[in-house]
């Protein structure tokens, strides 16, 4: 199982002293906490996207080319790609840059994302908002497989056999399919024979399974091998030296966020104890010590069916440059290497 780390570049201010720092300092911490994901052997490390004030993600490929710069090993992807909002033929040449610049170690995660600021932002419907990821996530690839392209479709000028490049390092570029709770985007996943990965945020991952069961059925139907078929997650999570500790450095923040989401939504205020549920053996919130940690995912792994790679997302609990790094250490040396061991 690949173990890497999910960030949005989250800028609120600490939710327990209140400080804050500037982007550009939140910018280069970002790019430390990489470089040090990459030395203790982290195997991916993904950027979001999103237009809201409380993230710096919103060129997702210029952070992820200047981590480039400073990395050897580690796998660098988006987290997710807002595909319906994007040009897949920009999205394709930005990819293929950052995998030359990378030398082979660049992917994309591609979905519709969890929130609609892009469609206004960028001129677009929201009405048509499965249409427009479905006919980019057509043409984009078709623009993996060839240099030259024709296409034509409802929301996007005609190609009419144009070359489309840089060509990028490896071949096929690896493009992932993000999902959150729809069956049909998983049944879309397997018929393409994209790997998956699923964003799990609240609730119980065990529930994800006929979900994830429908994905490898239509797979397999689709005549697609099975080492084809391969199956992330991208979870909350936080470690620290011990359980209680990660608990309440994680929660905080974890409050902050979810109840400020919750008005936009209609959820009421985050609570202390809705936190201890799911962060509890079956929760979908992975915070405590290493043991603790590794615990949860093998059993999240075994409930599933297996996963082949495991991303955690600390970022959104706007946590201390330090503490974070401390749990980017623990991920590196402790927690990968005992799932790694348990999984032969």
């Amino acid at each position: 199982m690949q173990i890497g780390i999910d960030s949005f570049v989250a800028t609120n201010a600490d939710p327990v002293t209140g400080a804050t720092i500037s982007p550009e300092q939140r910018i280069a911490d970002l790019l430390e906490e990489i470089t040090l994901a990459d030395q203790v052997g982290l195997d991916h490390f993904g950027i979001g996207e999103h237009h809201r004030g409380e993230f710096l993600d919103s060129a997702p490929t210029i952070l992820l080319a200047a981590a480039a710069a400073r990395t050897k090993n580690i796998r660098l992807t988006s987290a997710v790609t807002v595909l319906s909002a994007a040009d897949p033929v920009r999205v394709f040449q930005e990819y293929a840059t950052l995998d030359l610049v990378s030398q082979g170690r660049a992917e994309m995660i591609v979905g519709r994302g969890s929130f609609i600021e892009a469609f206004p932002l960028f001129g677009l419907a929201l009405d048509d908002y499965d249409e427009l990821f479905t006919e980019k996530l057509d043409l984009l690839l078709k623009l993996r497989e060839s240099t030259n392209v024709t296409w034509s479709g409802n929301h996007r000028p005609a190609l009419t056999g144009q070359g489309v490049f840089p060509r990028p390092l490896q071949n096929p570029l690896p493009i992932w399919l993000g999902a959150g709770g729809t069956p049909a985007s998983f049944i879309r996943a397997g018929t393409l024979g994209l790997p998956l990965m699923v964003a799990i945020i609240g609730g119980e991952p065990h529930r994800f399974k006929p979900l994830i069961d429908l994905y490898r059925q239509a797979g397999e139907r689709a005549g697609h091998p099975q080492e084809k078929l391969r199956v992330g997650l991208h979870c909350l999570g936080y470690v620290s030296d011990t359980n209680e500790k990660a608990a309440d450095e994680f929660f905080p923040g974890y409050a902050k966020a979810f109840t400020a989401i919750g008005k936009e939504r209609g959820w009421p205020p985050t609570t202390r104890a809705q936190f201890d549920a799911v962060i509890g053996p079956t929760g979908a919130l992975h915070v405590g010590d290493a043991e603790n940690v590794v615990g949860k995912v093998l059993r999240v792994h075994d409930a599933l069916g297996g996963i082949d790679r495991f991303s955690f997302q600390m970022s959104v609990a706007s946590l201390p440059h330090q503490p974070l790094m401390h749990a980017i250490e623990l991920l590196g040396t402790k927690v990968a290497p005992m799932i790694r061991q348990a999984l032969g």
